[in-house]
């Protein structure tokens, strides 16, 4: 019998004790029930309202309208005392029959400000400079900024949604920091090329919850194309510096090739270069062979407008002459028996708008001379086999180890020709007429082939002191090649004179002073012996080693004056 009263108390309580507000009324609009939530939200805490219309208490509401229309009423957004709410209205039956309708609103004033931050967030986020992508802690593409579509080229319908690994899989990545920093959970680093044209330095930065969980991976995209562009600009600017007592480096920008000089000859070289290579003017170097001639062309190359173009080298002296013509100029189709069907493009037309070198110039045969001297004159090349004139901009570096006055009074070489290539002749002078730059070619060699084959060596004093008076016949190509020879052959660390080859170490001993068989044994079994104490760090284990008693091996020591432990 108290059952129902029991239900109505328990019903009371649960709606009492609800976070929204909540308001009851019958077919009559008047309200049977307001919970405590309801009367906070609407500030009547101290007045009673059940049994009074609804729109006394809220002239604005919508619950007449429910129980008119018998249709529920969701997500309605109104204000109430001052804050934004959120109001669902829904009508209550009873054997189909409408004796009321329930009200439920939700304070949202709290969550619109949260919106309203997260919009800022977002406006922020959009204006940012820098691009921004944003993953979930499964790697799924959250959100990607207007500034990362622009800086990459890849639209975000393109990206939100799918994961790190299958757009790193497509190649939209080369290598995903999003996964990185999920993998090590730690701030990363990155530089990345996009497109194989920007550069750009990728930083991500890890979100961790309360559980130190990562919830979410920020990635900021900074382009530093055009940094890297000045920068560049820059190391040009400071690419020929004096250091190390007037040591002259000049380092190329599209190599880690470099130019090393002390003397005054190669000074005016390098002074020569840079007024003449930024216009298209044809240049001759004249040398001996080995001085570094394809060094300065790359070097005019590298000072020129036309250091991002093609720079095609062609060693007259190496092709066939039957073969010359066709490399140099290409052929059409059919042009004669065993041509490619396809036809093919000569080296002069690949190189259009850039550089050709033309190295041993003086082998060139004289046919070809004529036809070249069509290309310098006319700027115009004709494949073999087509009637067709192709337009040409290129430069001519060419290169000799001869005298190629000798050659026009033999008659070997066309003297048109020889005036058109030498609008400015540049002559490399060989190693032994400038001997200040032995000193900082052996440095420079030394260093590069210690680093490149990751070995730790040294020149002894005496013998750089017999190699920076050895008179080079075969120039920088010799110095370079004898430098990086010991560097592999040699086993000790320091490189010492006996090591050297007997040609260099016998021209640059006094005449009578040459070393006799027994001193020459006598050193090379020092070498040895200094290998192994360096090795077995005592005496007694280096004589055990080479076999010898340790009274023995203390005994040559001491006559060959070395220290004794």
């Amino acid at each position: 019998m108290n059952q129902p009263i029991v239900t109505q108390r328990i019903w009371e309580r649960i709606f009492s004790s609800m976070h929204n507000g909540v308001i009851v009324v019958d077919a009559e609009s008047k309200i049977l029930l307001i919970n405590d939530s309801a009367k906070e939200l609407l500030n009547i805490q101290d007045e009673n309202w059940e049994g009074h219309d609804i729109r006394a208490l809220i002239p604005t509401t919508q619950m007449p309208k429910v129980l008119q229309s018998g249709e529920r009423s969701i997500g309605v957004k109104m204000e109430i005392a001052g804050r934004q709410c959120m109001v669902n209205r829904t009508p209550i039956y009873e054997d189909d029959r409408l004796i009321g309708a329930i009200g439920v609103i939700q304070d949202i004033s709290e969550m619109e400000h949260y919106r309203s931050l997260f919009k800022q967030m977002e406006t922020i986020i959009e204006c940012a400079t820098d691009g921004i992508y944003v993953v979930d802690k499964n790697g799924i593409t959250l959100l990607v900024n207007t500034a990362y579509e622009e800086i990459t080229g890849f639209r975000r319908d393109e990206l939100v949604g799918r994961h790190m690994a299958e757009l790193t899989s497509q190649g939209y990545f080369d290598q995903s920091v999003s996964l990185l920093v999920l993998e090590k959970k730690k701030c990363i680093s990155i530089l990345q090329k996009i497109g194989g044209k920007k550069d750009v330095i990728v930083t991500g930065n890890p979100f961790f919850n309360d559980s130190g969980e990562i919830e979410m991976v920020v990635t900021s995209v900074r382009d530093i194309t055009h940094l890297n562009e000045l920068k560049r600009e820059m190391e040009k600017a400071k690419s020929f510096s004096q250091i190390n007592q007037n040591r002259y480096t000049y380092s190329f920008s599209s190599s880690d090739d470099k130019i090393i000089f002390r003397s005054n000859p190669m000074k005016q070289i390098f002074n020569k270069v840079q007024q003449v290579a930024p216009y298209p003017t044809s240049i001759l170097l004249t040398g001996p062979s080995g001085v570094g001639k394809e060094v300065v062309a790359n070097l005019i190359h590298d000072l020129s407008q036309r250091k991002d173009r093609p720079f095609i080298k062609v060693n007259c002296g190496a092709i066939p002459e039957t073969l010359l013509e066709s490399e140099l100029f290409g052929y059409e189709k059919g042009a004669f028996t065993g041509a490619r069907q396809e036809g093919k493009i000569g080296l002069l037309e690949l190189a259009d708008q850039g550089t050709v070198m033309l190295d041993e110039i003086g082998e060139l045969p004289l046919p070809l001379q004529v036809k070249l001297l069509r290309v310098l004159q006319e700027k115009q090349i004709q494949r073999i086999g087509s009637s067709t004139v192709r337009k040409l901009d290129i430069r001519i570096i060419s290169a000799t180890n001869q005298n190629l006055k000798a050659l026009i009074r033999r008659g070997t070489f066309r003297e048109d020709l020889y005036y058109r290539l030498q609008v400015v002749e540049i002559h490399i002078p060989p190693l032994a007429e400038r001997a200040e730059d032995v000193g900082a070619l052996l440095d420079h060699f030394f260093s590069y082939f210690c680093k490149q084959y990751h070995v730790d060596k040294q020149l002894a004093a005496e013998t750089k002191a017999i190699l920076s008076s050895y008179h080079w016949p075969g120039n920088v190509r010799e110095l370079k090649n004898l430098i990086e020879g010991m560097i592999v052959s040699v086993p000790s660390q320091t490189i010492e004179p006996h090591d050297l080859p007997l040609h260099i170490y016998e021209q640059t001993t006094a005449p009578g002073t040459a070393l006799t068989l027994k001193e020459r044994v006598e050193k090379f079994e020092q070498r040895i012996v200094r290998e192994a104490i360096q090795k077995h760090g005592s005496l007694r284990k280096a004589a055990q080693h080479l076999g010898m008693d340790h009274s023995t091996l203390v005994k040559k020591l001491k006559r060959w004056h070395l220290a004794v432990e």
